[in-house]
């Protein structure tokens, strides 16, 4: 019983240790601006960058609207990440949101919406 108490500890701390990596402990890293207002936005650009190939990891802060990235630059590179950011309805610094992909955001987040705290 011990055993098993053992092992199921030390797979949930290797778990949570994981998902605790910090943006330092990659190599290649970006910052990009976007057009984000709410906590919608933020999950669901970090939802899509994490389903995009070669990005290991996002994080947006709403306070300055920026999107950390960590990515694997065998697999991507900012450019792909800002288009991909773009295509999900959002700006990405000089890349302008996909209108198409902008119009199905809910309208709390589209750009003239009102910053708001869901």
């Amino acid at each position: 019983m011990k055993n098993i108490f053992f092992v199921f500890t030390a797979l949930l701390f290797i778990s949570f240790s994981s998902k605790a990596q910090s943006f330092a402990d990659y190599d290649d890293v970006v910052k990009i601006k976007t057009s984000a207002i709410c906590k919608m936005c933020k999950k669901r650009i970090e939802r899509d960058l994490s389903l995009t190939k070669g990005v290991e990891k996002a994080e947006l802060n709403l306070d300055d609207k920026v999107v950390t990235v960590a990515y694997n630059a065998k697999k991507t590179d900012p450019k792909a990440i800002k288009n991909a950011i773009s295509k999900i309805g959002y700006d990405a610094d000089d890349v302008v949101a996909d209108q198409k992909s902008h119009d199905r955001l809910p309208d709390c987040c589209q750009k003239t919406a009102v910053p708001h705290e869901d």
